[in-house]
């Protein structure tokens, strides 16, 4: 199956061992206090310290907008993250955003952001990259084709230049 074109590109900074879950894929919803752009349709993972390294990317299956409770219930079995951490993360919030995961792409080597672009910074929660970094791509494309625009490196990074199986 050909993946989607790549609209809007999103650079996520997820903890590691959440970041390994999505790229394990024991993990295929990744949860957010804040709303991501309707028009996103690929995440890059970027995986915060002490790893500091791009890692993988994933398309967007769709986003759920709920009440942190709701998010729970529906989808506490695919989150990978234990209850006590999820009540803490919402706390006080009002909406929980569920982006949900398909086709991921691990990275054969971790990258340096410096290696996308060399003025992005890890961003607090996400950042959406620049269309000139990502540009798009037919959809007929694979992934990893539409992942060589990314910049410097990433295409070549990808395990054999070509598309990986994906997870989940």
């Amino acid at each position: 199956m050909a993946s989607a074109a790549i609209g809007r590109v999103a650079l996520f900074s997820i903890h590691p061992q959440y970041a390994e879950a999505i790229l394990a894929g024991t993990k295929s919803v990744e949860f957010r206090r804040t709303p991501l752009a309707d028009d996103v349709t690929h995440v890059v993972v970027y995986a915060t310290a002490p790893t500091k390294m791009v890692v993988g990317i994933f398309e967007v299956d769709g986003v759920e907008a709920l009440s942190p409770s709701s998010a729970w219930r529906k989808y506490s079995d695919v989150g990978a993250i234990e209850k006590t951490a999820f009540n803490a993360y919402y706390a006080g919030a009002a909406t929980a955003h569920v982006i949900k995961v398909r086709r991921v792409q691990r990275l054969a080597s971790p990258l340096p952001l410096s290696e996308i672009d060399p003025t992005l910074r890890p961003p607090q929660s996400f950042q959406y990259l620049a269309a000139d970094v990502i540009g798009s791509i037919a959809p007929e494309r694979s992934l990893a084709r539409g992942a060589a625009k990314l910049g410097r490196g990433i295409g070549r990074i990808l395990r054999n230049g070509s598309e990986a199986a994906p997870v989940g």
